[in-house]
């Protein structure tokens, strides 16, 4: 079931060229090292993470109408969820536009959001190149890459705004790997190099690694720009 453990009630930057609202649902299948949010994903934490009732979620949408124009949904991994298609669904009918957040790991319930119109953006995340001892390493688990290929090309073929995107994480990723992300993906419509940032992370580790100069995404930007519409870095 699902609950909210975090919101954010304005952004500009979450939902490309919407004014929206963030929520952050709790509970995620990967347990990726360098992640900033804990307090969704590990249980000993979670079950310190105050909720947010739903019904304090909607009346604030309800309140906001006509002020924000969507909602992006992430967590933790929204799609592990079994009822969020009748979630989205009651955002939808209170006149919201949908971006959904996702690993990319549950390809059926992708499809189910995109054939049933619930969802108008969806943003996934490459976590590395797409062989098995390099995703596993990123994600902390053993990762069904059938699943991650086929959300790819599901997202690729809907029909609806997209992007993914890669969290550069020095002792990670090489500048090999994220080059190789892109052959694996393109071509694609947008493709996003997201700076790691040093917070809390899942491993305490990775709060000790400095980030990517930005000299550094620039370069891998510039070699593999070619294979999308659009290539960008985000701090």
């Amino acid at each position: 079931m699902i609950e909210i453990g975090g919101f954010q009630k304005t952004t500009f930057i979450d939902f490309p060229g919407r004014l929206a609202a963030t929520i952050f649902l709790i509970g995620c299948n990967f347990r990726c090292p360098f992640c900033y949010s804990p307090e969704l994903v590990l249980p000993e934490k979670i079950k310190f993470q105050p909720r947010i009732p739903k019904k304090d979620f909607f009346q604030f949408l309800k309140e906001r109408k006509g002020l924000i124009e969507g909602v992006v949904i992430c967590g933790g991994e929204p799609t592990i969820h079994e009822d969020l298609p009748q979630f989205i669904e009651k955002i939808k009918d209170s006149g919201y536009l949908v971006k959904l957040d996702t690993n990319g790991s549950h390809p059926e319930m992708l499809k189910k959001l995109i054939d049933e119109k619930l969802i108008d953006y969806v943003a996934m995340d490459i976590k590395a190149p797409l062989t098995f001892s390099k995703y596993d390493e990123a994600t902390g688990i053993k990762t069904d890459l059938k699943k991650i290929k086929k959300s790819i090309e599901i997202i690729k073929k809907s029909g609806i705004d997209y992007e993914f995107r890669t969290t550069v994480v020095p002792t990670v990723h090489t500048k090999e790997d994220i080059i190789q992300i892109a052959r694996d993906i393109k071509p694609a419509k947008r493709y996003f190099l997201q700076n790691f940032r040093p917070e809390k992370t899942i491993n305490p580790d990775f709060e000790e690694i400095k980030p990517c100069s930005k000299e550094f995404l620039a370069e891998i930007k510039k070699e593999i720009a070619k294979f999308f519409d659009a290539c960008e870095t985000r701090e």
